[in-house]
């Protein structure tokens, strides 16, 4: 029964890395940084976002274009 309920929570997680806006901790697991480096990428707008409220969302896009850009 454990076993089913991670790969359920894998295959969440999974479908979630496809969506096109990503949380700040998505972020952080996405490009292997903290916390502090995640929100300063932020406050500077070198990866685009948008805030609801006082969480950051933040484009998928952006963080790809990020990546392929300091290849």
């Amino acid at each position: 029964m454990a076993v089913k309920t991670l790969v359920q929570k894998i295959k969440v997680k999974e479908r979630r890395y496809n969506e096109d806006i990503i949380t700040v901790k998505e972020l952080m697991d996405m490009l292997a940084i903290g916390k502090n480096t995640a929100y300063q990428l932020l406050h500077d707008g070198t990866i685009k976002s948008f805030r609801i409220g006082n969480n950051y969302k933040v484009f998928r896009k952006s963080v790809l274009d990020y990546i392929y850009s300091h290849q």
